[in-house]
């Protein structure tokens, strides 16, 4: 009997994988294309606690995010460098989101993205030249990726789109210098969701009262979430022992300043404790403090749309025929790597039986 050829065997071993890693996508497109066409559209003003459809474009909560590839203010991002070659890889991966509002024509609605699954397309997806050149629109973020800072508003934000920057040397890119110091072809991709996008989500109505812990549940990493500690068993079982002791402190003796709505923002409701040596902040006027209120404090029976334990949360960028055509393509793909996975699986065959 002859010796298959090995590199043939090799081809015929990576289109199985290759195939079952396209089904297994499709697959997961077509669940989420079945979640969203199983339902009507809601209206935000009319919700009722359960399961539902909205539809809507994403506004700004507390905070904004900045992407790390291309600086753009977000509140959710994935963005990855990839390396080809001997020593390929990615090299550069970073994921987070926050709480942000969905408003459509009747009103708006608080997301907590915790335990969400986003059904985002790649907004930037380049590689490095012939001579290992950046790709136009790779612009790495400058500042820290967390603003609390207001959006900027029309004419700012054209200002600032027409302002051209000198890019910076490979070596000095924030957060991406191994990435840069790589061999190889790089390619750079990155998802977002941005203000003023329009998106679909499927998931629970539920009362804000009703989550466990919503400062975890208000980022989707728990990069953002100050209560992240408690997770750690010694930090918990230290919290135990000063409630039982009866010395643990609330949060407003715990955080001071901290603890007053808008101080964070530069604007704080009533006067902080400070340094008489220390500027003071200006307060917030009456209707900045009732904004800041509906803010940071919600009522315990406002629903909002979170993930429960039997019904988890999906984010889809799009109207609802937009993620289902969409998903439902990705869906045709994957029975195209079935088929080259069950044609590569008779060809590997075919090859060690001598055929």
């Amino acid at each position: 009997m002859s010796v298959p050829d090995p590199a043939l065997l090799m081809v015929c071993v990576a289109g199985v994988a290759g195939g079952l890693v396209a089904l297994w996508r499709g697959l997961v497109r077509y669940r989420s294309a079945t979640l969203v066409a199983g339902l009507s559209t809601s209206r935000i003003a009319t919700l009722a606690a359960g399961e539902v459809r909205v539809t809507g474009t994403v506004e700004v909560a507390e905070v904004l995010l900045r992407s790390p590839l291309q600086d753009r203010e977000c509140v959710w991002y994935r963005s990855k460098v990839e390396v080809s070659g001997r020593n390929g890889g990615t090299t550069f991966h970073e994921e987070r989101g926050i709480g942000f509002r969905l408003r459509d024509a009747t009103g708006t609605i608080r997301v907590f993205p915790r335990g969400a699954r986003l059904d985002v397309p790649d907004r930037f997806d380049e590689r490095t030249g012939l001579l290992g050149d950046l790709p136009v629109g790779l612009a790495p973020r400058q500042v820290a990726s967390v603003a609390n800072e207001p959006p900027l508003d029309h004419d700012a934000a054209v200002a600032a789109l027409l302002t051209v920057h000198p890019p910076l040397p490979a070596e000095d890119l924030p957060g991406l210098g191994d990435s840069f110091g790589e061999r190889g072809s790089r390619r750079f991709i990155e998802a977002r969701l941005e203000p003023g996008d329009v998106v679909t989500i499927v998931g629970a109505a539920r009362p804000f009262g009703q989550l466990e812990d919503p400062a975890a549940a208000d980022a989707l990493d728990g990069s953002l979430d100050p209560l992240g500690a408690l997770e750690d068993p010694a930090i918990a079982a230290d919290i135990e022992a000063a409630r039982a002791a009866g010395t643990l402190t609330t949060p407003e003796e715990a955080w001071g300043n901290a603890a007053i709505p808008g101080f964070g923002i530069g604007r704080p409701v009533r006067e902080p404790e400070l340094d008489p040596a220390a500027q003071r902040p200006v307060l917030a006027s009456a209707a900045e403090a009732a904004a800041i209120e509906t803010t940071f404090d919600l009522e315990p029976d406002l629903l909002v749309l979170a993930s429960a334990p039997d019904a988890p949360l999906l984010v889809a960028w799009g109207a609802p025929a937009e993620v289902t055509a969409r998903d439902r393509g990705a869906f045709l793909v994957g029975l195209l790597g079935a088929a080259l996975a069950i044609v590569s699986a008779l060809a590997g065959a075919a090859l060690l039986s001598g055929g």
